[in-house]
């Protein structure tokens, strides 16, 4: 019998934590507050699922096996009956506290609650729940169905049993695993990309060196895949600012204070490829 999974938020994160889980075997719930935003998540998860049919990566009954595995619903009832929860809602601490807490009265007694979050302390969103030793952090990658690593982050009353429910769900999605012991804000990999951000965006707005080569010296003398300037346009220039200015509100430490020019190209609305402009443009 398949396990059941519920994932909150239909977005990037959430449809592609979706569809990988769907292709390990989960049963999943698919969540979101409208039902154009399931729209959205359902046709991204068809859109991949499709390029890996053509790349032979996948054959169509496979594929279309895992599709049927998701149904999509603006009930949050739906996650009632689900061994593990995962939300991918917005990066803002309000709101990932008031959805576990909903969460925490709405679920099994035995379920896990996990947060997918690139730099809130779970510590933090775990207090908004009768149960923070069964919160723990699912930081997976974008786009989930291709990047490998998913980061289980701990946080101070985290058990072993959560932590490892954690860790078998992403290893069954076929992920490598790596813990964050220590619940600091950023965790392991969110603080090391920010901070190679943040200083790469001074270069630029300092008139240094072209976006363009700051990538290329990335790419060529440390053997990047892809630059911190062009990371910053595929992730979203807004996600990486709120992300960095959590960091630097939890620890106050001056390197992760997003740049001017950050700020700015935020209210512009300049975001990376999803909107055509960032640091390139698209």
């Amino acid at each position: 019998m398949a396990r059941k999974l519920a994932v909150i938020g239909a977005g990037l994160m959430g449809s592609g934590i979706a569809q990988v889980a769907a292709q390990a075997g989960w049963d999943v719930v698919l969540r979101d507050l409208t039902e154009d935003a399931l729209g959205r998540g359902r046709r991204a998860i068809e859109g991949s699922l499709a390029k890996f049919v053509e790349k032979e990566r996948l054959d169509q009954a496979t594929a279309d096996a895992a599709l049927a595995r998701i149904v999509t619903t603006t009930d949050l009832d739906a996650a009632a009956d689900a061994e593990l929860v995962v939300e991918a809602v917005f990066e803002d601490t309000d709101t990932k506290r008031e959805l576990l807490g909903t969460l925490d009265g709405l679920v099994k007694e035995e379920a896990v609650l996990a947060s997918n979050t690139s730099a809130i302390p779970i510590t933090k969103l775990a207090a908004a729940t009768r149960r923070p030793e069964r919160v723990v952090g699912t930081h997976f990658f974008s786009p989930v169905p291709l990047m490998p690593l998913c980061e289980l982050v701990r946080g101070h009353l985290t058990s072993d049993q959560a932590l490892a429910t954690a860790r078998e769900f992403a290893e069954s999605t076929g992920k490598t695993c790596v813990v964050v012991k220590r619940d600091v804000a950023g965790f392991v990999t969110t603080r090391l990309i920010t901070a190679l951000v943040m200083e790469a965006i001074k270069l630029y707005e300092s008139g240094v060196a072209t976006a363009e080569d700051i990538d290329t010296a990335c790419r060529l003398g440390f053997g990047h895949a892809m630059g911190p300037l062009a990371t910053v346009d595929l992730t979203g220039v807004d996600v990486l600012m709120h992300a960095t200015a959590n960091i630097h509100a939890e620890s106050a430490d001056p390197k992760f204070a997003p740049p001017e020019l950050m700020r700015r190209m935020v209210d512009a609305g300049s975001l990376g490829r999803k909107t055509g402009q960032g640091f390139y443009s698209y």
